[in-house]
């Protein structure tokens, strides 16, 4: 049962549940929650959080945090980070390991890119899992191109389409053995964005059919994962007036063409691509036919009218969500020293 409060939030009476879960995301301010973030997020109740490089400082605090975290909903809520290796790594040296970009690793993997792929997956996830957190935003199926912007060339798996799904399908099996959950990003595809999305819309003009041969293949070849976040980026062969998260063509063809019927989540609402208050942002990508948006800053000032205008998950955003939690899985066993030495051999 829930009714709402004042604030419009609804609110819960009795045991909490996934289908009292709020359909967002959101990150947190620090290290630890402030009391103030421990009201809000028991509020708001999101379907799960994720972390950053401000929140992470050794493996005893992280597990506190994920597991204070889950407190603040009564539940398992699932628990996101960026951890792809290279630049995008908010888990570092010298407490963790540090991984080559993806770009130049899968290069120097050549013949050995599945497996080389399947390793850098499952250590990753061991070192995840151990920590609470249970889903990765990786892997990264976006196509390298000649107008590919340097914030996501050297973080994609090739410029193949066919090579970037096979090392996409090996990590996400990687994680997957080591209990951890992927999110296949930035579909439809990132790679002929010219511009960074943190800061400005990028648009593309090539045609439907470049797209579809191109960009969409590796999308198409992982549609069966459990979930995915969209770009913010203007194709202008499906919709030249919104950004794909914000576009009801653009998530047509993805259910569609692509085929991907999991998990649709938004890329972070807070970056710079997107007009409009976060309000107008919540509203419109859920309107567009996203399931739930994902918040990252911890600002409060932000997260209030998110948390606001994103519903109670229910229908079918609710079936894809509890299909995603029954995923999850205990790691198989694993040597992580004989890892390490096969990886070494394969990768030079």
């Amino acid at each position: 049962m829930c009714g709402v409060d004042r604030a419009g939030y609804a609110v819960h009476s009795g045991d909490r549940t996934m289908s009292g879960a709020r359909a967002v995301i959101f990150g947190c301010s620090g290290p630890v929650l402030t009391a103030e973030e421990r009201t809000f997020f028991a509020k708001a109740d999101p379907w799960g959080f994720i972390l950053f490089a401000r929140n992470i400082e050794t493996p005893d605090q992280v597990r506190a945090l994920t597991e204070d975290l889950r407190a603040t909903v009564g539940r398992r809520a699932p628990i996101l980070i960026d951890q792809e290796g290279g630049r995008v790594a908010r888990l570092t040296a010298p407490v963790w390991q540090t991984w080559a970009p993806a770009l130049p690793y899968c290069t120097d993997a050549g013949p050995n890119l599945r497996e080389a792929m399947y390793l850098r997956g499952r250590m990753i996830a061991a070192e995840l899992y151990d920590l609470g957190i249970d889903v990765n935003c990786a892997p990264i199926l976006d196509v390298v191109g000649a107008d590919t912007h340097a914030i996501i060339e050297n973080r994609c798996y090739g410029r193949d389409p066919a090579q970037v799904g096979i090392a996409g399908r090996a990590l996400a099996d990687g994680h997957r053995a080591g209990g951890v959950l992927s999110i296949i990003k930035h579909i439809p595809g990132h790679g002929r964005g010219n511009v960074d999305s943190h800061f400005d819309l990028p648009r593309v003009s090539a045609s439907a059919e470049e797209l579809e041969t191109t960009d969409f293949v590796p999308f198409r070849d992982l549609s069966d994962l459990p979930m995915a976040m969209t770009a913010h980026i203007v194709y202008e062969a499906i919709d030249p007036d919104a950004p794909a998260t914000l576009s009801k063509q653009v998530v047509s063809m993805i259910r569609g063409q692509i085929g991907f019927e999991g998990l649709l989540m938004t890329d972070d609402l807070s970056m710079k691509a997107l007009g409009g208050d976060f309000a107008d942002r919540t509203r419109a990508s859920l309107d567009a036919g996203c399931d739930l948006v994902l918040h990252c800053n911890g600002l409060r000032e932000e997260m209030d009218p998110v948390a606001e205008h994103a519903p109670l998950l229910d229908g079918l955003a609710l079936a894809r969500a509890e299909a995603v939690l029954a995923e999850r899985q205990t790691p198989e066993s694993f040597d992580l020293p004989e890892a390490h030495a096969r990886l070494n051999i394969l990768t030079k």
